[in-house]
């Protein structure tokens, strides 16, 4: 079995699974990141996906465009994003309810309107829709080892990447990632500022529905050639898991959607070992959550070391000062046997 895995993980094909697993997830893992700077909790995420999917796969098989599909499909992630911050912020509804509840309605509704459309049930063979387009690196897929990870990747993979630098960017360098930080610490505080906090929340929700509306189009334009029922397969629920791994930032967005692309890929190789297929799609989520763990925990730690180093430079400043106050009734001509008559 070590042997096997091994052999694996070393080959330039795992590699090329692990990068195409990856996007999906990590342009999620921005949405979240971005929503939660702003102090909101983006849960439905999976059904922005799940909609962009179908509407992507049904756009571009009517226009015969596989980027009219995206645009669409982006569209779509974008609608599902603006109905969440309706109800929560306009309505005041709570945010992971209404995300939750968009969810469902998405995992019905999808499958619903494939079928009013279609008739297809649960995934769209009817439909001709197209596929986003590959990208051949000439210089790089004549390359050993290298060139089979990195070229022939879809364009959303690349796409990823770019995600990353401008979320990065936007939320770091850019004036809007101040207000965004700003407003996600202390509304009230933003507002007196000048602020508008639901317009900078909204902002975010839309950078968040693109991101969603890219993944859930490469899933089915990309990733697969169609759409099926439940095609995002809790990605938006892992991705809000994975931006608190990420430390709200889009480099650790990398690495937490790397615990999810590593293993799904590994996934993938281990359905020809033998092992329970129960066990083998479950390991991603699985690991994605122990990812969680591990590093709520570690920052719980590191907290607590934090608080009890404060505490002890609180105490020691307050025993030095108390030191340093003359206690009343010990001065010259005040202590024992200095005379003084009682009162």
């Amino acid at each position: 079995m070590i042997e096997n895995i091994a052999e694996i993980v070393t080959s330039s094909n795992y590699w090329f699974i692990v990068l195409r697993s990856t996007a999906p997830i990590l342009l999620v893992t921005l949405g979240a990141v971005i929503t939660e700077q702003a102090g909101v909790k983006n849960m439905a995420l999976e059904g922005s996906m799940l909609w962009a999917a179908l509407v992507g796969v049904i756009a571009s098989a009517a226009s015969g465009n596989a980027w009219v599909g995206l645009l669409a499909g982006i569209g779509a992630a974008i609608v599902v994003a603006l109905l969440l911050g309706y109800f929560s912020l306009k309505l005041d509804a709570n945010q992971v309810l209404v995300g939750v509840a968009l969810n469902i309605i998405a995992t019905g509704g999808t499958v619903f309107v494939l079928y009013a459309l279609t008739g297809d049930k649960g995934i769209s063979s009817s439909l001709p829709s197209k596929v986003l387009p590959i990208i051949h690196i000439p210089w790089v897929r004549d390359l050993p080892w290298i060139g089979k990870v990195i070229s022939g990747q879809n364009i959303v993979v690349w796409i990823s990447v770019v995600a990353v630098i401008v979320i990065h960017t936007i939320i770091n360098k850019a004036t809007i990632g101040r207000r965004i930080k700003a407003t996600g610490e202390n509304v009230e505080a933003a507002r007196a500022a000048g602020l508008d906090p639901d317009r900078i929340k909204f902002f975010t929700l839309v950078v968040s529905g693109i991101l969603a509306g890219l993944a859930g189009c490469f899933l089915s334009m990309g990733y697969t050639s169609n759409f099926t029922a439940g095609i995002a397969a809790g990605r938006g629920y892992v991705a809000n898991a994975a931006q608190v791994v990420a430390g709200g930032t889009a480099i650790g967005a990398i690495f937490a959607s790397l615990i999810f692309g590593l293993t799904d890929a590994l996934a993938t190789f281990l359905q020809n070992l033998g092992l329970p297929p129960e066990l083998i799609q479950a390991l991603p989520y699985a690991m994605t959550i122990l990812g969680f763990i591990v590093v709520t925990l570690l920052r719980d730690r590191s907290e607590a070391i934090r608080k009890k180093k404060l505490f002890a430079e609180a105490d020691a400043a307050l025993r030095q000062a108390a030191a340093a106050v003359p206690i009343a009734g010990s001065g010259p001509g005040q202590g024992p046997g200095s005379g003084a008559a009682p009162p």
